[in-house]
């Protein structure tokens, strides 16, 4: 129990580092762009990390949880793949480089898990329980079909977005300029797209509502209230509130003035920062749920007959089985509490990279980054895969780049950036390796 209770506060750490690592994805811009002071950019931007626990679900937290066959690890693996996410986030951020918090957990927990099959079972084939030969490398659930068609998940999965992450958000900033800067012209071809769009998001956010006959614990009595606060119903009016409001914008850009339109622009980056920040908060806080849930899960196997108290009743869902998650309110409210207590930390040597080093920043290129990145944000965790919001935010602030001219984009910092991005997983498995042969030393 003593190794189980380390593990949560180190987590909770690891959140906070995540924090104060990851704060300048969402204030770098509003700081560039003095829209905000840095205090004021924390505070705002912790706010939003902690709203997040009243807009989001665990399907994330489910998916990193599953990075390893719980049923063959032990508490040592978990323990070892936080220590090293927690060196190597700790590194970066003194380098001031941006590199992915999400990316190191994963990479720590699977890096761990391999050393721990391959100190068990060595490099040949073992039988299993279930009577078929099994692999060191398979301990790590690298692919994994989805049910129904659904999205696909597993190690594989995750790490094929961190290519694809900040290619989708420097699609969506990158178009997102382009409908902005039309909007800015006295013509009415820009107008008549924009109304089209508000309609079609209109009509695919309620299809993606969930009714109140499927909802399992109705909140309010009232059905109307009961649908409005569903979790997964405030992620998509949030989401038609970014696009409606950018839109009603854009309706009204072409008659405004420069004063007045930059005068907007600023107003809108406090909305679309807080949308990033809401994002980042019910993205990045529910890897360290999934990281306490894989912990009591790994605990309950290795000690059969245990009775657990109800502060750490953790049951992992399964689909295959019809088994539903449980998880005690206290781990996601600590899990945001610790990640915006981080980002109140600031951050400010990784806020230099992101707001000035990429490219010049102006309101509209913030607002264009943020709510890409924001809208990213909300559809992968709709697919429930753990992205990284650094990565995300960063090929949105080069998309906006890409729209005055390849040249305003410094590359020689971005490739730099991306070969961090690289590294990431594959340094933070074989340190997480090489703490569990250390820590395997001392704890039995």
């Amino acid at each position: 129990m003593t190794l189980l209770i380390l593990i949560i506060v180190l987590a909770l750490i690891f959140d906070y580092i995540n924090g104060f690592h990851d704060a300048a994805n969402a204030i770098a811009t509003v700081v560039a762009t003095k829209v905000l002071t840095p205090f004021q950019a924390v505070v705002w931007a912790a706010f939003f990390n902690f709203l997040a626990y009243w807009v989001f679900g665990f399907g994330v937290a489910d998916t990193v949880a599953k990075t390893a066959h719980t049923m063959e690890i032990n508490l040592v693996v978990i323990l070892a793949g936080v220590i090293a996410a927690i060196c190597w986030n700790l590194l970066t951020w003194w380098l001031g480089i941006p590199s992915s918090s999400s990316h190191t957990l994963i990479g720590g927990f699977a890096g761990a898990a391999v050393a721990h099959a391959i100190a068990v079972h060595g490099f040949s084939g073992y039988v299993g329980e279930d009577g078929a030969t099994h692999y060191w490398y398979e301990i790590v659930s690298w692919y994994k079909a989805g049910k129904d068609g659904a999205m696909p998940s597993g190690v594989l999965i995750i790490i094929a977005f961190i290519v694809l992450a900040p290619l989708l958000g420097a699609l969506a900033s990158y178009l997102i300029s382009i409908w902005l800067l039309n909007a800015s012209r006295k013509s009415i071809g820009p107008k008549i797209f924009t109304v089209l769009l508000m309609i079609a998001t209109v009509w695919f956010v309620y299809s993606q509502m969930v009714p109140y006959s499927e909802i399992e614990k109705p909140r309010f009595d009232s059905h109307f209230w009961s649908v409005a606060f569903e979790a997964h119903n405030i992620k998509w009016f949030l989401v038609a509130f970014i696009i409606l409001t950018v839109s009603a914008f854009c309706l009204i850009f072409s008659s405004l003035n420069l004063h007045q339109a930059d005068a907007a622009l600023k107003k809108m980056q406090l909305l679309s920062s807080a949308a990033f920040s809401l994002g980042h908060g019910g993205n990045d806080s529910q890897k360290v749920m999934g990281i306490i849930a894989a912990a009591v899960a790994v605990y309950i196997n290795t000690n059969p007959g245990v009775h657990m108290d109800a502060w750490l009743d953790v049951v992992l869902p399964n689909d295959d089985a019809g088994i539903k998650g449980v998880m005690p309110s206290w781990i996601p409210l600590a899990c945001y509490s610790a990640i915006a207590a981080g980002t109140l930390s600031g951050g400010w040597k990784i806020v230099k990279t992101m707001g000035s080093k990429i490219t010049k920043v102006s309101s509209f290129e913030g607002v264009a980054a943020e709510t890409a990145g924001a809208l990213t944000l909300y559809f992968t965790e709709h697919l429930k895969i753990p992205v990284s919001t650094t990565h995300t935010i960063t090929g949105s602030i080069i998309g906006v780049g890409l729209t005055k001219r390849v040249s305003a984009v410094r590359w020689g910092v971005t490739v730099s950036l991306i070969w961090a991005w690289i590294l990431t997983i594959p340094i933070s498995a074989l340190l997480a390796g090489l703490v569990y042969f250390l820590l395997s030393v001392f704890i039995s």
